[in-house]
C-alpha cells in the first residue's frame, strides 16, 4: 500500500474540480477575513506571502497589500488563482524558496493538512524563514486522531517553541464558531495564532461577530 501524500491528495482534488473546503466560504471565511484584514491594516503590513492559498475562494474577501504572493503545493490551484486574480502573483511551492521575505506570512487552514512529519517540518521552516515581522496561523492546536486521511491534528505551538527560538507567540484568538460535529461546514477546530520577534508587539483586534460571521 502506498503511503498517503498530502501534496498528491490536494493536486488530485483540485484537478477533479474540488475546492479548498467549507472553511474558505460562508461565515468561517468572513470571520477569517475580518481578522486578517484588520491585522494587516492595524499593523501597516506592506507585503505578505500566503503559504497555502488554495483555490482562491477566501482571497475574494481579503484586503491584501499590493505586494502579495500566493503559494500552493498544487499546480492546478496556482493556475486557477492566477486566472482568477490576474493582478496578483502566484507561484508553486517548489519556487517559493526564491521569494524575498515579506513582512507577514499567512498559514490559513494548512497545518492540519500536513500529515507527513517531513512536510510539516519543511513547511513551518519556510513559513518563518520568509517572514520579517509576523506569522499569522489559523489552525488546530491539539494532538488528536481524525477520521479523514488528509487531516492530522498537531499541537504545533509546542513544536514551534522548540524549532523557532527567534520567534514567540504574541497572541491566540479563539474561534467564535468552535467545532460542532453536527454542523461541520459552519464550525471549525482552528484558532488564530500570531507570532512575532521576541521584542515585537502587534495590534490584534478581537472581532465581535454575529451568527453569520459578519463583524458587528
Amino acid at each position: 500500500m502506498n503511503a498517503f501524500s498530502s501534496m498528491q491528495y490536494w493536486e488530485a482534488r483540485y484537478r477533479a474540480n474540488g475546492t479548498s473546503g467549507a472553511g474558505s466560504t460562508g461565515r468561517l471565511a468572513r470571520f477569517k477575513a475580518g481578522v486578517v484584514n484588520r491585522f494587516i491594516a492595524d499593523n501597516q503590513i506592506g507585503s505578505a506571502i500566503d503559504l497555502g492559498c488554495g483555490d482562491g475562494s477566501q482571497l475574494a474577501l481579503f484586503e491584501l497589500p499590493a505586494n502579495y504572493v500566493g503559494v500552493d503545493a498544487a499546480p492546478t490551484a496556482v493556475a486557477a488563482c492566477a486566472a482568477r486574480y490576474p493582478g496578483r502573483r502566484f507561484v508553486p511551492l517548489d519556487a517559493a524558496s526564491a521569494l524575498p521575505p515579506a513582512e507577514l506570512t499567512l498559514s490559513l487552514d494548512v497545518i492540519y493538512h500536513l500529515t507527513e512529519d517531513a512536510i510539516f517540518a519543511s513547511y513551518t521552516r519556510m513559513l518563518f524563514a520568509k517572514a520579517t515581522r509576523f506569522v499569522l496561523v489559523y489552525a488546530s492546536n491539539i494532538d488528536a486522531s481524525w477520521s479523514s486521511a488528509h487531516v492530522r491534528h498537531r499541537r504545533f505551538t509546542d513544536r514551534l517553541a522548540a524549532t523557532e527560538p527567534d520567534w514567540r507567540l504574541l497572541a491566540h484568538l479563539p474561534n467564535p464558531f468552535p467545532f460542532d460535529p453536527g454542523w461541520p461546514d459552519e464550525t471549525s477546530f482552528a484558532d488564530f495564532f500570531v507570532y512575532g520577534r521576541p521584542d515585537a508587539a502587534c495590534t490584534l483586534h478581537v472581532p465581535e461577530v454575529d451568527s453569520t460571521g459578519v463583524n458587528v
